[in-house]
């Protein structure tokens, strides 16, 4: 947790740097001269700016772009830099700054992912106050791996979502249980120099009277793995014979597919019930405490690894970064 004094900022794009367009707010170029000047009198330690290409709504963020943004993090620790900080829109940076928690196992500097809910320059906007945060804190000092900072508050990627459209607090850690095995060595392919190759997984959540055509459809899609969100601590319409064979047919064609819960707080325990515990007898793993964002991550960086289905499976129940402690 040595201070960090030389960091690079990586920009995205975001709220955070738009400006007004013809069709509303849009990405714009030239954020480091107006970081620079903000930031002039600032006591933040040195840090220099790349802008990453395509600069995005972080609605249209891409798991091809992911694997862009690790190979611009793993640069930039090679060219000397101490500390990444990634500039984001909020949608989907909890989703990024999960994925990039297991894109990025093993590296040994701390990268850290915020953004704002208003653009920088506008009355009330959180932008300046977040990048400065971010930028003093990895000064201060912060572990090696993935974290995410907004107004003032450092959290877990893996742990965490976005539950607010609104203010200055749109993030918060989920009471999610796990209390799962760590992985005590993890597969070279998973470190963060290896590449890795798109994934296709797909999510589906559970509503009542959920038919077993919906599950199918994804099968038939080409998805590599499913991310199943149960009812309560895991579980499902045991009671229809059709779903189950659905499940059972995943298995069958080597998708993985992982049960979490779509409650806030809570995890999935799949033998505590009848209902969870025949979803466990198809083939599906439990997800124990794991966020819809780091369930996704997760898969997708296993597969991307070209890990056998095996070892995919056996990992998906063991923490790699926090995701399931």
């Amino acid at each position: 947790m040595s201070p960090a004094n030389n960091i690079m900022v990586l920009y995205t794009g975001g709220t955070i740097g738009m400006q007004a367009s013809a069709n509303g707010l849009a990405p714009a170029s030239g954020f480091e001269a107006r970081m620079r000047e903000q930031l002039a009198n600032e006591p933040v330690p040195a840090w220099r700016f790349r802008e990453m290409a395509p600069l995005i709504d972080s609605a249209n963020m891409t798991p091809a772009y992911w694997q862009r943004l690790r190979v611009a993090v793993v640069e930039a620790a090679d060219a000397g830099c101490d500390a990444v900080l990634v500039l984001h829109g909020t949608d989907t940076l909890a989703y990024s700054a999960a994925a990039m928690s297991f894109q990025l196992l093993g590296l040994p500097v701390p990268v850290v992912f915020t953004g704002s809910m208003l653009p920088a320059g506008v009355p009330d906007s959180d932008a300046w106050e977040n990048v400065s945060g971010s930028l003093a804190a990895l000064g201060a000092g912060l572990a090696p791996g993935v974290h995410l900072y907004f107004h003032g508050a450092l959290m877990a990627p893996t742990r965490c979502a976005k539950i607010r459209s609104f203010g200055r607090h749109p993030f918060a850690a989920l009471q999610r249980n796990g209390g799962v095995a760590k992985a005590e060595t993890l597969p070279a392919a998973l470190d963060y120099r290896q590449p890795k190759a798109l994934a296709n997984v797909g999510v589906l959540p559970l509503v009542p009277g959920i038919a077993a055509v919906q599950v199918d459809a994804l099968i038939d899609s080409g998805i590599q793995a499913l991310v199943l969100e149960c009812f309560g601590s895991g579980t499902g319409p045991s009671d229809n014979p059709a779903f189950l064979a659905s499940l059972q047919r995943a298995q069958d064609r080597d998708v993985v597919v992982v049960a979490i819960t779509q409650c806030h707080e809570g995890g999935v325990e799949l033998d505590v019930y009848e209902a969870g515990s025949r979803l466990r007898g198809v083939g599906v793993l439990s997800g124990g405490g794991m966020t819809r964002e780091a369930a996704f991550g997760k898969l997708q960086a296993l597969l991307g690894a070209g890990l056998a289905t095996a070892d995919v499976r056996r990992l998906v129940e063991l923490d790699l970064c926090g995701e399931l402690s």
